[in-house]
């Protein structure tokens, strides 16, 4: 067994368990600020990647819920005053209902997606152009090689 090795795996280990942690925490206030919690937020986020409409089975199956859940917290956002979202039933399959992305849903998750890489710029900006572009390419490189060793479907 190398200990250089398990050195270094153990302290990746106690870095990536402080950036998760630290990061929920800052996640958690930022929602909270913007009045959403963070599976409404992660909602609001599947909307915006899908140019702001998907069906409700699609956004369960994304986060892993059952339509039964996904389905009440798109009501409660649908609820929010001004709505964050609408409902309608899917011109191809009525059986289908699809979320709706309003333009109050876009400027919350905007405002919240803004606050989060001010933070971000904040930081990085205090490191020169040379060191920035080094963590962002070791960070790109230890993630691919991880999805390549460990791809998702491996682990359900």
């Amino acid at each position: 067994m190398d200990e250089i090795l398990e050195r270094d795996v153990a302290d990746l280990w106690s870095i990536l368990i402080d950036i998760v942690t630290d990061g929920e925490k800052r996640l958690a206030s930022h929602f909270d600020t913007h009045q959403l919690t963070p599976p409404q937020f992660y909602v609001l986020k599947t909307l915006s990647d899908k140019e702001g409409e998907c069906r409700i089975g699609d956004i369960a199956r994304d986060h892993h819920l059952t339509s039964a859940t996904m389905t009440g917290l798109i009501q409660r956002l649908e609820a929010m005053e001004p709505p964050l979202v609408k409902r309608q039933r899917n011109a191809s399959d009525g059986r289908s209902v699809d979320v709706i992305l309003t333009a109050e849903g876009a400027a919350r998750f905007l405002a919240v997606q803004r606050a989060l890489m001010d933070q971000l710029r904040a930081v990085f900006g205090l490191l020169p152009d040379a060191e920035r572009r080094d963590i962002i390419s070791k960070v790109r490189l230890y993630f691919n090689i991880f999805a390549q060793q460990f791809p998702v479907e491996r682990l359900k």
